[in-house]
């Protein structure tokens, strides 16, 4: 009975040798990979920046534009057209 059960033994290791060798082989070929996406930046994360960066710009400008508005409303005469930061200035 247990020379049955040993018969296939060979069969399966030789499965899981095969398996590591193909491991080892392609390891390199799946760390360059890594790498190169390490290294580059897809199309959502640069559009996620791109917002990120843009609201950014538009809180900047909303709190120039109130400290302006604060101005004009405590000088009208000294206040002539809003000349601040503008967020839609910035380029990509």
């Amino acid at each position: 009975m247990r020379i049955l059960l040993l018969l296939p033994l060979p069969f399966l290791l030789g499965g899981c040798l095969a398996k590591a060798a193909v491991d080892v082989v392609t390891l390199p070929v799946r760390a360059v990979g890594q790498a190169a996406d390490w290294a580059t930046t897809s199309q959502e994360e640069a559009d996620r920046n791109y917002g990120r960066k843009m609201r950014k710009a538009e809180a900047r400008e909303g709190k120039e534009r109130r400290a302006w508005e604060k101005r004009c409303r405590r000088d009208p005469e000294g206040c002539g057209e809003y000349d601040g930061y503008r967020a839609s200035d910035e380029s990509r």
